[in-house]
């Protein structure tokens, strides 16, 4: 027979074991929740950075559209300035620096497009206007330079940036856009009609390539084997083609799109016999 004394000691010692077993099932408790608060702070902070990422490129760049961005032009429509460019340089190809043939308050736009005949691609100065959300964002980081702006037009096979477009009135005055000699100058034909001529020059800095430029008609000072001089020498000036083809360029302008086409090509090499 167990003496009274000792159940009372029996009973006070049970009573501290199951105090410990409730606080080993409320630490229990408490660590099946931490995961789950854990994984709640990692979703609202994930939620917080995509807010606050749209935040930052709605500010940047304003409401986003799948439509291609469409801006001011750079002169008014048939507006036709005299004078000179003053030099700038709107594109690069190896050691070949392309000016601005036209005077910079007669440009309404400048594109690209693929010219599929052989020429090389161009390196443009500025940034696309018209490019995709993150091509923008990465030029907003990056500081790319937007004193120039160009857009990507459609075109024939060959690099995206082989045939440079500058838009200008009809009866706009063109200048060099290198410094160099000119090698041809022939007529430029679209749908068996003559539309001013082609005028190929081969610049001092690179002989090895030969600057081309068509939609413009020449000036009758100009002949093959006179020496030009980059935003000083005037080619021609810019023809109509509204007639005979429709102008990509026009997308982004105000007028019909007219303008002058810029490409470099190889220079052709005579073989030794």
């Amino acid at each position: 027979m167990v003496p009274p004394m000792a159940s009372a000691r029996n009973r006070h010692a049970v009573r501290p074991r199951a105090h410990r077993s409730a606080s080993e099932l409320e630490r229990l408790r408490s660590r099946r929740r931490r995961p789950e608060r854990r994984t709640a702070r990692v979703l609202l902070t994930a939620l917080l950075a995509v807010v606050l990422l749209l935040t930052l490129l709605l500010t940047a760049f304003g409401t986003w559209t799948a439509t291609p961005v469409t801006t001011q032009p750079m002169a008014s429509a048939n507006r036709l300035p005299g004078g000179q460019p003053l030099p700038q340089i709107v594109a690069v190809v190896g050691a070949v620096q392309i000016q601005l043939p036209v005077a910079q308050s007669a440009v309404t736009a400048l594109g690209y497009h693929q010219a599929g005949d052989g020429s090389l691609a161009l390196d443009p100065v500025g940034r696309q206007g018209n490019a995709g959300l993150f091509t923008r964002l990465w030029h907003r980081l990056a500081g790319t330079d937007d004193s120039l702006v160009w857009y990507q037009l459609r075109g024939d096979r060959g690099p995206g940036t082989s045939s440079l477009t500058v838009g200008a009135a009809p009866g706009t005055d063109v200048y060099s856009p290198v410094t160099g000699t000119v090698v041809g100058i022939t007529d430029f034909v679209l749908s068996n009609r003559t539309y001013g001529a082609r005028i190929d020059i081969r610049p001092q800095a690179a002989p090895s390539v030969v600057v081309s430029l068509t939609h413009l008609r020449p000036d009758p000072s100009l002949t093959v084997g006179s020496a030009v001089a980059k935003s000083a020498s005037k080619l021609g000036v810019v023809v109509d083609l509204t007639a005979v083809e429709r102008q990509a360029l026009a997308r982004y302008t105000q007028d019909a799109g007219n303008n002058l086409s810029l490409s470099v090509r190889p220079a052709a090499v005579l073989s030794v016999r």
